[in-house]
C-alpha cells in the first residue's frame, strides 16, 4: 500500500501498532522523545526500552522531529491522555487538516472533562478516528490473534485506517459510535480498578463478579446518557475490553486496584508508571454528578482512590446498594 503512516509515542502500544502496520505501508515513522532510543531503533532495529528482544521491521524509522511527520497520511497518537493537549498544540504547527488522526488513548482531560477526541476536534476537526479494544500491546507485538474496534464520524477515514491496520492476525471491526467507543475506553479502566480493589481485599469471587456485572450495567447507562449506542458496550471495545482489563494480571489498572485494596499506595512519579484510569476518576465522577447519573461503581472507586476511604468500608457501602 502506497501510504506513509506516523506514530507518536514509542511506548509498548505505539511500537506494537507500528510493527503490525509495517506489513501494509511503505514506511512507518515512529516519533520518540529520547535520542538514545531513536538511535537504537534506527541502528540496531530494536526498541530497547520496551521490546529489547523483538526485532522491528526494517521500514519502521524513528525520529525526534515532529516536522518529519508532515508527509504522513495517517498519524496515530499512542501517548498518555495527560500528554494529549501539548502534543496536539505542537502537531498543529506541522500537519495539514486533511491528515487522519487516530487516538488510542483512553482518558478524559481534567478539569475540562473533554475526551481525547474532543481535544483533537479542538485543534483539527471532528473527523478523527478512535481505536479501542481488548488489546494488550505485548500480544500485538508477538503477532498473536487480536481484534479491535475503530470509529469515526467520517466512514472513509475508518476504512483507510482499517486498511493500514488489518493483518491476518490483527482484525479490525468498524462501528459508527464515536462517543460510545471513547466512553467504553474510559469506563473499563474504572471497572478494572474496582475489581482490583475487591481482589486486593480478598473479597470472594461471587461478590467480585457481581460488582463487575454492576459496572457493566453502569457503563451501558452512562453511554446512553451521552447519546451513545448501548450496543457499543457489547462490542470488543466494551464487554471484551472491560473483562480483559478487569481480570488480567497484565492490566495496570487492575493492579492499581489490587494495591489500593491492600492499602498500598504507589508513587507514580517515582515509578514512571501511568495509570490512565486514575487520571479519569475525578473526571468521570464530575460528569456523572453534573448530569444526574448515579453510578455506585464510580463512587466506590472515587471513595477509595481519591478520598482514601478504607477499602473495606467503601465496599460495605457499595454492597448495601447491590440488589
Amino acid at each position: 500500500m502506497t501510504m506513509n503512516v506516523g506514530v507518536i509515542g514509542a511506548g509498548s502500544l505505539g511500537t506494537a501498532i507500528s510493527q503490525i502496520m509495517s506489513e501494509n505501508v511503505d514506511e512507518v515513522l515512529l516519533h520518540v522523545r529520547k535520542q538514545e532510543l531513536c538511535d537504537d531503533i534506527n541502528t540496531k532495529g530494536y526498541n530497547t526500552q520496551y521490546y529489547p528482544n523483538q526485532k522491528l521491521k526494517e521500514n519502521i524509522k524513528a525520529t525526534l522531529e515532529l516536522n518529519d511527520l508532515k508527509k504522513c497520511d495517517i498519524i496515530f497518537l499512542a501517548i498518555p491522555s495527560s500528554a494529549f493537549r501539548t502534543t496536539l498544540k505542537d502537531l498543529k504547527e506541522v500537519i495539514d487538516n486533511d491528515t487522519i488522526i487516530v487516538t488510542t488513548a483512553k482518558g478524559i482531560e481534567y478539569p475540562s472533562l473533554k475526551t481525547m477526541g474532543d481535544l483533537i476536534s479542538e485543534y483539527f476537526d471532528e473527523n478523527y478516528v478512535a481505536l479501542s479494544g481488548p488489546n494488550f500491546a505485548s500480544e500485538i507485538m508477538l503477532n498473536q490473534p487480536t481484534v479491535t474496534n475503530i470509529a469515526s464520524r467520517n466512514p472513509e477515514y475508518s476504512k483507510k485506517v482499517k486498511e493500514v491496520l488489518s493483518t491476518k492476525q490483527f482484525k479490525v471491526r468498524i462501528i459508527d459510535d464515536i462517543k460510545g467507543i471513547e466512553l467504553c475506553g474510559v469506563l473499563k479502566n474504572i471497572n478494572a480498578i474496582a475489581n482490583g480493589i475487591c481482589e486486593g481485599m480478598n473479597i470472594n469471587e461471587n461478590a467480585r463478579y457481581s460488582i463487575l456485572t454492576r459496572g457493566f450495567i453502569d457503563t451501558i447507562r452512562i453511554i446512553e446518557s451521552f447519546g451513545g449506542d448501548a450496543n457499543t458496550a457489547h462490542e470488543y471495545c466494551g464487554f471484551g475490553d472491560l473483562i480483559l482489563t478487569s481480570t488480567s494480571s497484565e492490566s495496570r489498572n487492575h493492579t492499581l486496584g489490587i494495591l489500593y485494596g491492600q492499602r498500598l499506595i504507589i508513587d507514580e512519579a517515582a515509578s514512571g508508571i501511568v495509570f490512565e484510569g486514575k487520571n479519569s476518576i475525578k473526571a468521570v465522577k464530575d460528569i456523572c454528578d453534573n448530569n444526574d447519573i448515579h453510578s455506585d461503581i464510580v463512587k466506590f472507586v472515587y471513595d477509595v482512590i481519591i478520598d482514601k476511604m478504607v477499602p473495606i468500608k467503601a465496599f460495605d457501602i457499595l454492597w448495601e446498594k447491590i440488589e
